[in-house]
């Protein structure tokens, strides 16, 4: 569903939740990061994916994108080709399934419970975009093994790794910005792992 401007938008959208937010920066009446922190701080969007449209490239921008909640980031130009792939991903990721017994991780620090969404750090709660949380919950799972670049964009992002393997670097720059340095190794030339 296409709106008239962002702040229509938000109203509607906090009403009626969609499956997915294609979000751009430069909106007539307010602008999109701002709506990008309100769709977090609502219940009823606070998991919805958000992918954000705009010409800013540089990587204090993409940071700032998800630290406030995007899921995704796409600068222009972009295909829309690429922009598809990008949609039906997260779509095909979008839905939740029944709570399992493995769903929560804790080993006294941290504290991730996947069926809720929820992240604590000594006791903290953390917030976390639906990417930064889906790549923390692969690491996690991988049980110390190093997890390669190229793994995460295709299970993630489910697109090729020549595409635009820097996206998993800013989304770990984030998670150990929001968790702790300690939360992700980096094993230099293969990839990342989540320490044992």
């Amino acid at each position: 569903m296409r709106y008239a401007g962002g702040l229509v938008a938000l109203d509607e959208m906090t009403e009626r939740p969609p499956d997915l937010v294609l979000l751009d920066l430069n909106l007539p009446d307010v602008d999109g990061l701002t709506i990008c922190r309100e769709l977090r701080r609502h219940e009823a969007t606070r998991r919805v994916p958000i992918l954000m449209l705009t010409a800013r490239a540089e990587e204090r921008d993409k940071l700032l994108g998800f630290d406030l909640g995007a899921d995704d980031y796409v600068t222009k130009p972009f295909s829309m080709k690429e922009l598809l792939a990008r949609i039906v991903a997260h779509l095909r990721r979008g839905g939740g399934g029944s709570p399992a017994a493995d769903d929560v991780f804790d080993n006294g620090k941290l504290r991730v419970d996947r069926s809720r969404h929820l992240v604590e750090r000594d006791g903290r709660a953390i917030h976390l975009t639906k990417k930064e949380f889906d790549l923390l919950w692969l690491l996690i799972r991988s049980g110390g093994r190093v997890v390669s670049r190229e793994t995460i964009l295709s299970r993630l992002w489910d697109y090729a790794a020549d595409v635009e393997t820097r996206t998993v670097d800013v989304h770990v720059r984030s998670l150990r910005k929001k968790i702790g340095d300690d939360v992700v190794e980096t094993v230099v030339g293969v990839g990342y792992r989540f320490p044992t």
